[in-house]
């Protein structure tokens, strides 16, 4: 959880050599005495106004300075990997208009490194392109490369491979655990050591690992990660930075809002007025596309949902909130200066309904899958013989036994997370994994599908044919010659079904609403836009207009269990009580 995202986080400065102290060119100051010159002094320090570097960020009392100059850290956070990558300027460009001049985001382990030695930073995953805007707009960076992020992720950031090794002790010294967070930091580091503060670049603090208090397994943990990232740091300190937070929110449960900014308005001048630093967590929290979102555990387990709005200022697609208007005008009188022109709003569309005449039942797709894996016993996705022996990290999987007698199936809380049973005399059991524990004690149990023996009249069952269903593009993409069935009576799940959605030569922002559907994902053109769930909070799911082309696109739909009659467009988040303004 981000709730105090850097009072209790491990912060360490960039390093960088002595080089001669640079002259700092500054705002004009107002009359002295005032707050306002005080404050416009500290917080407009911006990467454009240090052309020479010498001591970086550092802490003088309860308050920083950049370079000998007294500076006021006010920082939003934004996830690149939450974001559409034509859209990273759009949203920086926002930060910054608010009133913002620091940047802080998070790099996630398991999506940069999801099998075993194999590394990607391009796409949507080019932090370093990302970084390069951000000081492009004129923004400073605090960086988070983990190993441990949390974040709301699945398994906090961590990849799943981790927990193929039965004795795995996450966030710790364990052998297992640092030869591979080894392996990951001799990849990462060199990529983020030129963007730092002493190499021109705009990160001036990096935090690695994440409220490291909250877990705490491991006294001589943290001192091994200042060791690991010694390229990175050359001081050790804890920064005090107030991080406005918000609750995450999960399938089935009531959507979470802030009460009143306002009385965050009235705090946030009183640390002011003491020079305190302060994070907005989420500025902007973007979505969960495909199965990055994680799980908690409040009173029950809670799987997040698609939607990572997070009441932050900025909506799910980047619209203004009453709340951003507030701070922005908080803001302005505060440092006595105005602030740069909000960008323009990007242009949504609500396209027309379209139906899915063309489905395929699960079954239909076994035979061309590859061939089953055979067990004695049930195992887990992190353990299937997959993905170049990295096991299985997301999706569903599928087991199959044969039986010769109906009676009492029993679990014994061995089915994680969810599954539904079908079919006699060949027993199937299809298990979805909705999302690890993003954080707490119990990450290290985190392992899903089934993972115990399955009990018929108390017995258990024995040789299973296993089916790995990770719903990644290669698997929508195998060849599936001539299987597809028109629609001739409402098919029930768990199936496939296929609509097209043609369009003009400029895509635009729309939502997706899936009225009279019950549970599934949804993929457009190859990409997993991620999950919806009739039990709500989220009614619909943002569909970029850059994931869109002109011409046709495929919509497929995964669902469970009863598919809807279409697939219908809005322009409305329809999650909570947002408000949007025109820029």
């Amino acid at each position: 959880m981000q709730n105090s995202a850097f009072q209790s986080g491990h912060f360490y400065l960039p390093h960088h050599p002595p080089w001669p102290r640079p002259h700092s060119a500054l705002p004009p100051s107002l009359p002295p005495g005032c707050l306002t010159s005080v404050l416009m002094n500290q917080a407009y320090l911006t990467p454009f106004h240090i052309k020479n570097r010498n001591v970086g960020l550092k802490v003088e009392g309860s308050s920083f300075t950049l370079d000998g100059s007294p500076f006021l850290i006010i920082a939003g956070t934004i996830h690149y990997f939450r974001v559409p990558r034509e859209y990273w300027r759009d949203r920086l460009l926002k930060l910054k208009a608010c009133g913002f001049n620091t940047l802080t985001t998070h790099i996630p382990w398991n999506l940069h490194e999801p099998r075993k030695g194999w590394f990607y930073f391009t796409a949507n995953l080019d932090f370093m392109t990302f970084i390069s805007i951000v000081s492009e707009v004129g923004l400073w960076v605090i960086l988070c490369p983990g190993p441990y992020i949390g974040s709301d992720l699945d398994l906090g950031g961590l990849p799943s491979w981790l927990l193929q090794d039965p004795k795995m002790k996450l966030r710790t010294t364990y052998k297992g655990f640092t030869k591979a967070m080894n392996h990951y930091f001799d990849e990462l580091i060199p990529k983020i050591v030129p963007l730092q503060y002493g190499k021109g670049g705009p990160i001036i603090a990096v935090q690695v690992e994440n409220e490291y208090g909250s877990y705490h397994r491991d006294k001589r943990y943290m001192s091994y990660i200042k060791k690991v990232g010694a390229p990175l740091i050359f001081l050790h300190i804890y920064i005090l930075l107030f991080s406005l937070c918000y609750s995450l929110d999960g399938w089935g449960a009531v959507h979470n809002t802030l009460d009143s900014h306002s009385e965050y308005s009235l705090e946030i001048r009183d640390m002011f007025n003491y020079s305190f630093s302060l994070n907005f967590y989420m500025f902007h929290g973007g979505t969960n596309f495909g199965f990055m979102g994680g799980s908690a555990v409040l009173d029950n387990y809670l799987p997040m949902i698609t939607s990572y709005g997070y009441g932050a200022l900025l909506t799910e697609n980047g619209e203004y909130t009453s709340e951003y208007l507030v701070f922005q005008e908080f803001f302005t009188s505060s440092f006595g200066v105005p602030m740069p022109q909000r960008p323009d709003l990007i242009p949504k569309a609500i396209y027309k309904s379209l139906l899915t005449p063309y489905y395929i039942s699960l079954w239909d797709v076994i035979p061309y899958l590859k061939e089953a894996i055979s067990s004695v016993k049930p195992i887990c996705m992190e353990k299937l013989s997959v993905n170049q022996g990295n096991g299985q990290s997301s999706g569903y999987i599928l087991y199959e036994v044969m039986i010769s007698t109906g009676g009492l199936l029993t679990t014994k809380n061995h089915v994680q997370d969810r599954g539904q049973v079908g079919d006699i005399p060949t027993l199937r059991i299809l298990v979805e994994n909705q999302g690890r524990l993003a954080y707490g004690q119990d990450i290290n149990k985190e392992r899903k599908g089934l993972i115990g023996d399955i009990y018929l009249n108390n017995s258990p069952l024995r040789r299973f044919k296993i089916y790995s269903l990770d719903m990644k593009t290669k698997f929508l993409k195998r060849d599936l010659p001539n299987i597809w069935k028109p629609v001739s009576f409402k098919p029930r799940g768990p199936a496939f079904s296929l609509g097209i959605l043609r369009m003009g030569n400029y895509p635009k922002d729309t939502f997706i609403k899936m009225e009279g559907w019950t549970k599934g994902v949804i993929f457009i053109n190859g990409r997993n836009l991620g999950r919806y769930w009739n039990i709500g909070p989220q009614e619909a799911l943002y569909l970029p207009g850059p994931w869109l082309h002109p011409g046709s696109n495929e919509i497929i739909v995964f669902e469970e269990f009863r598919p809807g009659q279409e697939i219908r467009f809005t322009n409305i988040s329809h999650l909570g009580m947002y408000i949007s303004f025109l820029a």
